[in-house]
């Protein structure tokens, strides 16, 4: 009886022990996952906001974003509110950092509006960049810009002083007041037209047409009604644009208003093969969303920090380097290309 029980104890302990050893190792199992699975870390999530739905400029944009992302074999979440206002815009991020995603790209609606949103999804571990027009610097971590901004207004002024003789007055048909891309353009229009080459054109307004089409159709309207003798109007955005084309079209304005800007070529081909838009300028909205996938890739990845100096390879569009940008950092993509009678038969097939 005495070996009987003995043994029973024996048992007993060697199963306490066992069920202790196997805790052990379930609760470190919880704790760290395996080595494969961390290697695979699962499908990352890239997250694109565009400034509001119904614009073709950024539905360009956001097909090439998903197009690289496809290539990095990543899920691409395509947003845009109704209306482009930064409140609008917080509540989309809110929810995307909800749903934990790897990074978000941003089209911003406002320069400083977004900060505590931004900064909160950063906290969060999201990798955040701002592409086409910027947020601040403390609310990103770099920014993919089209194209040398200086350029962009510099070539739009030169554009309509050969357009209009050199002389008279001009207006500018912008998008929102607060889009940091469009006000950027303007402030180096405004240094260009301080040369003594054009000294006898008059900017007469700013407007904003927020990038719908049917204010900046108002706006247009308004412009031709309050100043009867303007002689050109820039509009740097693709809504802008095709919307004061349609207008000057309707009116019969040709060549009697002209008009330049920025503009996609699908939208803007029968203007300027009817002559009511000579030329205009733009660069590839698809390559530049392509771009900002890669980036929003390598960040991920650690290629890249976002820090000047920092290099790496963003697909088709070849090798990027990070550059200074004020009190932040950005990755430039090219110059402006010029669409006229020449080419736009070919480009507007393209987008």
């Amino acid at each position: 009886m005495k070996k009987l029980f003995m043994l029973i104890v024996t048992l007993v302990l060697l199963l306490g022990v066992l069920a202790a050893c196997s805790q052990g190792s379930s609760s470190g199992d919880s704790q760290k996952p395996s080595k494969d699975k961390e290697d695979d870390g699962g499908q990352k999530k890239y997250a694109f906001i565009f400034k509001n739905t119904g614009n073709p400029y950024g539905e360009k944009m956001m097909d090439g974003f998903e197009e690289a992302i496809k290539e990095l074999n990543g899920e691409a979440i395509l947003r845009a509110p109704d209306q482009p206002t930064a409140e609008a815009q917080i509540q989309i991020i809110e929810q995307l950092i909800t749903q934990k995603v790897d990074s978000i790209t941003i089209t911003g609606n406002d320069p400083d509006a977004l900060q505590p949103a931004l900064t909160k999804a950063m906290d969060a571990g999201i990798k955040v960049i701002s592409v086409d027009s910027a947020v601040n610097a403390k609310s990103r971590i770099t920014h993919v810009n089209q194209a040398d901004p200086e350029a962009i207004g510099r070539v739009q002024i030169e554009a309509i002083s050969e357009m209009i003789g050199g002389k008279g007055q001009i207006a500018i048909l912008s998008a929102t007041s607060q889009a940091t891309n469009q006000n950027l353009w303007i402030e180096y229009m405004q240094k260009e037209l301080e040369k003594d080459e054009y000294k006898d054109i008059e900017l007469v307004k700013v407007a904003y047409g927020d990038d719908l089409r049917d204010k900046s159709v108002s706006e247009t309207e308004a412009l031709l009604k309050t100043y009867p003798k303007l002689k050109g109007i820039i509009a740097p955005t693709t809504v802008g644009i095709a919307a004061a084309g349609k207008v000057l079209t309707d009116k019969g304005l040709k060549g009697k208003v002209m008009l330049t800007g920025l503009g996609l070529p699908s939208e803007m081909a029968s203007y300027i093969e009817s002559g009511v838009c000579p030329w205009m300028y733009l660069w590839n909205p698809i390559d530049v969303g392509y771009a900002a996938g890669y980036t929003a890739s390598a960040l991920i990845k650690g290629d890249i920090e976002g820090e000047v100096g920092d290099k790496f390879e963003a697909g088709r569009t070849g090798a990027k380097e990070v550059v200074e940008d004020g009190d932040g950092t950005q990755i430039m993509l090219g110059e402006p290309f010029k669409f006229e009678k020449s080419n736009i038969a070919e480009w507007k097939e393209v987008y």
